[in-house]
């Protein structure tokens, strides 16, 4: 029996979602304080934690992140407010499996969660966390002239073995496109796999991309393949190449320039053959510039690029993805909606989708989860996106922090802070590109940041 833990300071929640778990085959706990919480997690061998993003004691985020420093393998569901998507796109990229909004929907978190034990299922397999081996995913092409042209590439660089980057904002399809990649190269029979770099936890990257050897450390009670070793004869995708630390682009370094691999602890080098292909929402030179990437690597990688534009940037591929979330919706679902009412469309087509087209997909699913007719309408979507509330389409929103400020000074503050955040967003957290809209060096920036108290 599949053990989850619910982590939500609001009573009925934690008690409507044990019940309806337990009635469905899960052995469920709960938890009212983020401390409460991980004292459960230490305690119990866990396989689902779903966290509310807002707890009197700790956040979503600062919660996913004490659990992949204690238990990797525990997958993690965050409920949060639609007003708070951008947010849940954060706690994707920092290993959240997903999320799902308020009001909620036992039948969709439960879909959820039954969808985060495959995955966890598959990764256990493989022996390796935040390693995905993935097969029968179709890459869309849109109908705008910028997918028209991403298109293009992809059948331009697939046939050969070079190196890819791929750059775009969270939820534009950087692994998709990587696997479209794969799918055309003489490659395609062999292994494709993705790693996630911002997941995985510092000291366990290097075990993660080249293995380990027994009793190499405390834990590696059996010696374990790596990526490059799972993926040779194939495809390596490291996703958010800028999150290795510096010590393992020094081994990712060596691996690219001589094809070969040493295990943690090993002493032999292993002879791997692997097309590599890596994605960054972020500007690798301006890494390069502020120390925190290896320009070597870069030229090493940077044979070929490739750029996925936002999706609020192409308005004439909504309808298209649409279609085919509703498609893969209905099919996951077991319904039979046929489509979107002319009101729909047109808010669709209209909506600034922070989150891209992880966004699109996860508010077509929810919609075809809600709708009770042929047809999507308006009383099937969340009501954020009908009526987006200032500040998600580049309008300066002032939050204060508890009480009304008693001085101009506080104003000033409350307003500088929700301008960076603001930036930030607009700019999917590229520190060095906030700077520079905002007219501050990255230092002083570094520092707003500190004393604003606000994580990236």
């Amino acid at each position: 029996m599949k053990k989850i833990l619910i982590i939500d300071d609001e009573q009925d929640i934690c008690t409507l979602l044990k019940k309806f778990f337990s009635k469905n085959g899960f052995d469920a706990f709960t938890a009212s304080t983020g401390k409460e919480g991980i004292k459960k997690i230490e305690d119990s061998d866990l396989d689902l934690v779903i966290c509310d993003f807002k707890l009197p004691d700790y956040t979503g985020l600062e919660i996913l992140q004490k659990i992949k420093i204690i238990k990797p393998s525990i997958q993690v569901i965050i409920i949060t407010g639609y007003s708070d998507v951008r947010i849940a796109v954060d706690a994707l990229k920092k290993g959240a499996f997903d999320y799902v909004t308020k009001p909620l929907y036992p039948e969709e978190i439960l879909l959820t969660a039954e969808r985060a034990l495959e995955t966890e299922h598959v990764e256990k397999k493989t022996s390796t966390k935040k390693v995905r081996q993935i097969s029968g995913k179709a890459f869309i092409t849109g109908t705008s002239r910028q997918s028209q042209g991403v298109q293009k590439h992809i059948d331009l660089i697939a046939p050969t073995d070079m190196s890819v980057i791929i750059l775009g904002e969270t939820g534009t399809g950087k692994e998709y496109a990587a696997r479209a990649i794969h799918q055309k190269s003489k490659r395609k029979n062999s292994p494709f796999i993705a790693v996630d770099c911002g997941a995985l936890p510092k000291d366990l990257a290097g075990s993660a991309l080249f293995g380990h050897e027994k009793g190499a450390f405390t834990g590696a009670i059996s010696e374990k393949k790596g990526c490059f070793e799972l993926a040779t004869g194939g495809t390596l995708f490291l996703d958010e190449i800028g999150n290795l630390t510096y010590e393992n682009q020094i081994q990712l370094l060596r691996v690219l320039q001589e094809q070969v691999v040493k295990r943690v602890g090993g002493v032999k080098d292993i002879p791997v053959d692997v097309r590599v292909l890596v994605a960054t929402n972020e500007s690798l030179t301006e890494l390069i510039n502020s120390d925190e990437f290896r320009e070597d690597i870069y030229h090493r990688l940077n044979e070929f690029k490739i750029e996925l534009t936002p999706l609020r940037e192409r308005p004439d591929d909504v309808a298209l993805f649409a279609s085919h979330f509703l498609e893969a919706s209905n099919l996951e679902l077991n319904k039979n909606v046929s489509g979107f009412d002319n009101q729909v469309s047109e808010i669709f087509r209209s909506y600034y989708w922070h989150g891209n087209l992880r966004e699109l997909k996860n508010v077509v699913k929810r919609a075809v989860l809600l709708c009770q007719s042929d047809t999507i309408d308006e009383s099937c979507l969340p009501p954020e996106i009908i009526e987006p509330q200032l500040g998600q389409s580049g309008e300066l929103q002032i939050v204060f922090d508890g009480a009304i400020p008693s001085s101009l000074k506080e104003v000033a503050e409350a307003a500088e802070k929700s301008a960076i955040i603001e930036m930030l967003n607009q700019t999917n957290n590229n520190k060095s590109k906030t700077a520079k809209l905002l007219d501050v060096d990255r230092k002083t920036l570094y520092n707003k940041l500190k004393a604003y108290n606000i994580d990236i």
